[in-house]
């Protein structure tokens, strides 16, 4: 059975989704909604060579209430995500969702769950093929107990969006929310226990200085160091900088446990695994590659895997044990919010004062 999507905004990533779902059996994009006139035509080009019958709104009202699709992505700006969320838990036909992170850009309770809906959130490095290598290998213990979690991304900088949106903290929430909610994602999958507080030091020193949109300067921070501690004991670190190009690697992943070391490289797309006992010269090195992948995109091959195991969960009618839910995409959020807080405030944030509300000032700190 064809399962028919619709792609509410079609910008650089709903273009993407496209892209992904063309590679995918059995998927076919029959509907798009932007309000923005280029980005329609884009998709309207980009659907072309694939025949599909796309219909085209102007709003995710119009889209929901044509009744022409059964499985929505919701790719628009971050700021939009919650609610449109919303609209679409509430509409009377019943369409599953992915929607992409950050599930919003504040911390506010989770939308509540519909048994006839499936919902993913856009956590897509989780399936980055040498990550969820790594991390099948934490599963099976090889590495022992794990205390300690390092994730460092060294990149570009950020791309240009639909009217620059992703330029300021209040339409994003923050870099360490916009962008940073996937590496807080991967820290709990592989510690498996609950963040209870962040410290976290970063600035706005290189990038986007010298752009100005409407009298303002964009103020999304550019690099951090960001520590999570964990209920367990252990502890988490990320270390970011969207000014580092000149490196083989964007992602890195270390992992150490008591018994061994695990380590994942990306894009070169190499695992690592040591253990105490083998010392230096028992380090195993494989090259990891996903053959299921047909579409490489963006992300390595992470998004046509998340599509695939959407779509798979959605045809054997499973929960969402093996998709980010909504919960997990809450939580990835109040770990970005805690670290924004713990760098305006000079001070440890637990995650517990946050997810209660205390976060109000947030955006008062975020947008001086």
């Amino acid at each position: 059975m064809e399962q028919r999507y619709g792609i509410i905004g079609v910008g650089m990533m709903g273009r993407e989704h496209m892209l992904n779902l063309a590679h995918v059996d059995g998927a076919s994009v029959v509907c798009v909604a932007d309000p923005h006139l280029p980005s329609q035509q884009a998709a309207m080009n980009l659907a072309s060579p694939y025949q599909w019958p796309l219909k085209v709104f102007s709003s995710h009202h119009e889209l929901l209430d044509s009744g022409l699709c059964d499985i929505v992505v919701v790719s628009t700006p971050n700021m939009t995500h919650y609610q449109i969320l919303m609209d679409i838990i509430s509409h009377p036909k019943p369409h599953h969702i992915l929607v992409e992170k950050p599930l919003c850009t504040k911390v506010i309770e989770a939308a509540k769950e519909r048994p006839d809906i499936l919902v993913q959130v856009g956590l897509e490095y989780r399936y980055m093929p040498p990550i969820a290598k790594l991390i099948k290998e934490i599963k099976s213990e090889v590495l022992g107990r794990v205390w300690m979690v390092a994730i460092r991304e060294h990149r570009f900088p950020f791309l240009v969006k639909v009217n620059n949106w992703n330029r300021f903290n209040t339409n994003t929430g923050g870099t360490l929310v916009e962008k940073c909610c996937h590496f807080f994602d991967l820290m709990n999958l592989i510690i498996a226990a609950n963040p209870v507080r962040v410290i976290a030091s970063g600035s706005h020193d290189v990038n986007h200085k010298d752009e100005e949109y409407d009298g303002k300067i964009p103020d999304i921070l550019d690099n951090a160091y960001v520590i999570v501690e964990y209920n367990n004991g252990s502890r988490a670190m990320l270390d970011l900088c969207m000014f580092a190009e000149g490196g083989k690697n964007e992602q890195e992943v270390c992992v150490v446990g008591d018994i061994g070391k695990g380590e994942a490289f990306v894009p070169e797309s190499i695992v690592r695994i040591g253990t105490r006992a083998g010392g230096r010269e028992g380090v195993q090195t494989t090259e990891v590659h996903d053959k299921r992948v047909k579409y490489a995109g963006l992300h390595h091959g992470s998004s046509y895997l998340e599509h695939l195991e959407f779509l798979a969960a959605i045809r054997k009618k499973r929960n969402q044990a093996s998709t980010a839910s909504l919960q997990e995409g809450l939580i990835s959020v109040a770990m970005g919010v805690a670290a924004h807080l713990s760098i305006e405030t000079g001070q440890s944030i637990t995650i517990k004062e946050v997810i209660e509300g205390k976060d109000h000032e947030y955006f008062s700190l975020l947008n001086k």
